[in-house]
């Protein structure tokens, strides 16, 4: 099991090469929301997304012979992106396995960043192409949310976010593989007691939530959903027990509502998030609980957005 003191000790770990990321409020959405909101701008981390924290600190306990034959990542593009910037600042070969219909902004930063990218075609078995290839080059392996490391410097976010805004009623969480929601459900746990932590995944890939109200793990097909970090097809064997223990509801969100969301954050708050990161916000500006007069917490979790297929949609709208 990861715990507060491991989340704790990744941030001392991670913070001279992470940023503190602002948080950052509107009055528009406390009107909407009748609550007051704060947004954590995991948008604004380095490569765009909270996934800097967990690639850094994971290979930053690296032992120096990992470090020196490097690491391989399977990704639909912010962990790839992640892992391949963490490799560079800290001298470590990276080798991407990324889908090839990936994101082009995320395939090509995550070049940019200094990662080997390596493509696979819709319905090969990423996990099994990446185990191979680790094995083949004797690389270490770094997947995106099964790894303590990683849910460890996941959690920072949430860390931040209590320390800047104080304690919180209700911490909303967007959910895929489940690291990044462990992590801050430890932190929320630990500095804010009382606050009851939320995860929200796109209804198309709702395996988290149904593991959840289930209390056994559901495995799904790679959804069909515009929140390309949220395709996972089940929650992990170490985030599974850790959103048991730490999580206190599951909800999910429309692609339709997801575009609405993300695209009234760009007009109103003039924050880009992209569609995975808008999912927490999706479910307070679509008042999918009650949050009257309660302080809520909500992760913006990335905002590498593909800008030519964001003006497509909103050119659809």
């Amino acid at each position: 099991m990861v715990t507060y003191e491991d989340v704790a000790a990744a941030h001392e770990r991670i913070k001279s090469q992470a940023r503190r990321t602002p948080v950052m409020t509107s009055r528009q959405v406390d009107e909407v929301a009748g609550a007051s909101v704060f947004f954590k701008c995991e948008n604004l981390q380095r490569m765009g997304a909270f996934k800097f924290r967990g690639a850094y600190n994971a290979l930053s306990l690296l032992s120096p012979d990992e470090k020196r034959r490097g690491v391989l990542a399977f990704s639909s593009g912010n962990h790839a992106q992640a892992v391949a910037l963490a490799g560079t600042l800290l001298g470590v070969p990276t080798t991407i396995v990324m889908p090839e219909d990936a994101p082009t902004v995320k395939l090509e930063a995550t070049r940019g960043y200094g990662g080997e990218v390596v493509t696979y075609r819709k319905g090969q078995n990423r996990e099994a192409l990446a185990k191979r290839l680790a094995e083949e080059r004797r690389l270490t392996l770094i997947p995106p949310f099964d790894h303590p490391h990683v849910v460890a410097g996941q959690g920072t976010a949430a860390k931040e976010l209590i320390e800047d805004a104080g304690a919180l009623d209700v911490l909303l969480v967007p959910c895929g593989g489940g690291g990044l929601i462990s992590g801050c459900a430890i932190a929320a746990r630990h500095l804010s007691p009382d606050c009851r932590v939320i995860g929200v995944e796109p209804a198309a890939g709702d395996d988290a939530t149904r593991s959840f109200k289930e209390k056994k793990l559901v495995k799904i097909e790679v959804p069909d959903t515009i929140a390309d970090g949220a395709r996972t097809t089940s929650l992990g064997s170490i985030t599974f027990p850790l959103v048991l223990k730490y999580v206190n509801e599951m909800l999910t969100v429309t692609d339709e509502e997801l575009l609405r969301t993300m695209f009234w954050l760009w007009e109103r708050t003039k924050l880009v998030v992209e569609p995975t990161g808008a999912l927490a916000a999706c479910a307070v500006l679509e008042r999918k609980m009650q949050l009257q007069k309660l302080r809520v917490g909500v992760i913006l979790s990335g905002g590498n957005v593909d800008l030519r297929w964001a003006a497509a949609k909103m050119q659809e709208r």
